[in-house]
């Protein structure tokens, strides 16, 4: 039985995948790290949470000890050579995304001996973007390291797949994932099942937990599904507009006094990005740089109105579970008086149809639909399906 290596403190994080743990402590301790992983895995595994402990480990000088600058720069996502992307398009990563990545690998590191890339969803690298990465990704200059995230290598071109090392995540069970968020929040028990429900991971869910403005949008879905029997259109409506606009807040795209426009915040994350110095960028640098902006910008909001869905399809689920009369423990236990009421005056295929809803709206934000403009939508249909008309019983 080989011996089990020194692990590395900032890999204690990973604690719940022990062979993954072990297998990047050895090649660590070995220096025979591969140049390119695909760690696979199903949400909520920690896939990501282990890339960035990987990269402490790689750019630390003590070897990933989680308590030095570099290690806490990785972890607050500011390391100038620690690079994590995501897609910029709906439909995946652009061409002109994975040129500016091509071209930042050939340059020199900044603060350490190596340079991490974190590409998560790579199953979204397709088409030229894939291909524009191929080369790179297969021999990449000294000291760089590609860390592509996806759920399964299936997903990923095999092209991309076949170049890197797979490292298989498995799936963490519920009570593992809210001990992880306690450990991570010092919250537990309802609050983290709820966080884990909204957002899927346990760091994430200890992100959700640490933002009022997150939670403020889960309540407020909430009680909107709770008012949906007694609303009418304009009722509707209102919150259709009142829930955009939160999310909107809650992930910084307007401030509470509303004074600051999206076209406001562009234009400081641009001065910011620039230090700025926008009169030595060309116009047409410019416009590059504010076209990726505001991407980012409609990225975050659509990551926003994901976690809203999540939170109604959460409470809906507990509702399916208490009008079947299951004796499971329903999830949002802080709102156990909105899933009886919605529960005692509804059916169970309406509820399977509002949870349709819930889908159907995740798809008209795929495509671009406005988020006020998807939940009104949603929101008509999951009252319709709730009022369980003769149809449905």
């Amino acid at each position: 039985m080989p011996a089990i290596p020194q692990i590395p403190k900032a890999l204690e994080v990973i604690s719940n995948q022990p062979a993954v743990r072990n297998l990047l402590a050895s090649a660590l301790a070995e220096g025979r790290l591969s140049h390119a992983y695909l760690f696979v895995g199903a949400p909520g595994s920690g896939k990501e949470r282990a890339a960035k402990a990987l990269a402490q480990c790689v750019v630390c000088p003590n070897g990933g000890c989680g308590r030095c600058d570099e290690c806490i720069r990785v972890a607050h996502g500011t390391h100038p050579d620690v690079h994590v992307l995501a897609p910029e398009s709906a439909n995946g990563y652009l061409v002109a995304q994975v040129r500016n990545l091509i071209a930042d690998v050939s340059l020199a590191p900044v603060r350490a001996q190596h340079k991490v890339y974190i590409v998560t969803q790579a199953a979204l690298l397709r088409g030229t973007a894939a291909n524009a990465l191929l080369k790179t990704i297969e021999e990449p200059p000294e000291g760089v390291i590609f860390i592509l995230i996806a759920r399964s290598s299936a997903a990923v071109l095999p092209t991309i797949a076949s170049r890197c090392q797979e490292l298989p995540f498995r799936i963490v069970s519920p009570e593992a994932a809210e001990r992880a968020v306690e450990k991570l929040s010092g919250l537990s028990g309802t609050d983290a099942r709820v966080a884990l429900a909204v957002t899927g991971t346990p760091e994430r869910a200890a992100a959700f937990l640490s933002s009022p403005d997150r939670r403020q949008v889960r309540r407020l879905m909430v009680r909107s599904l709770g008012q949906l029997a007694r609303a009418d259109a304009w009722d509707v409506v209102k919150m259709g507009r009142d829930l955009a606009l939160a999310v909107q807040e809650s992930v910084g795209l307007v401030s509470k006094d509303k004074k600051r426009r999206r076209e406001d915040i562009v234009k400081e994350e641009v001065e910011r990005r620039t230090a700025g110095e926008e009169d030595y960028y060309s116009a047409a640098a410019l416009k590059q740089l504010n076209d990726v902006v505001k991407r980012e910008l409609t990225a975050r909001e659509r990551s926003g109105m994901m976690e809203a869905l999540a939170a109604a399809e959460s409470l809906l689920r507990d509702v399916l579970l208490v009008s079947e009369g299951t004796a499971l423990p329903i999830v949002n236990a802080d709102a156990s008086e909105v899933v009886d009421r919605i529960a005692s005056s509804t059916c169970t295929k309406g509820v399977l149809k509002a949870l349709d809803a819930i889908s159907e709206a995740e798809g008209w934000l795929a495509r671009n639909v406005t988020p006020q403009l998807a939940l009104e939508a949603m929101l008509l249909q999951i009252k319709e399906a709730l009022a369980c008309p003769p149809s449905y019983r």
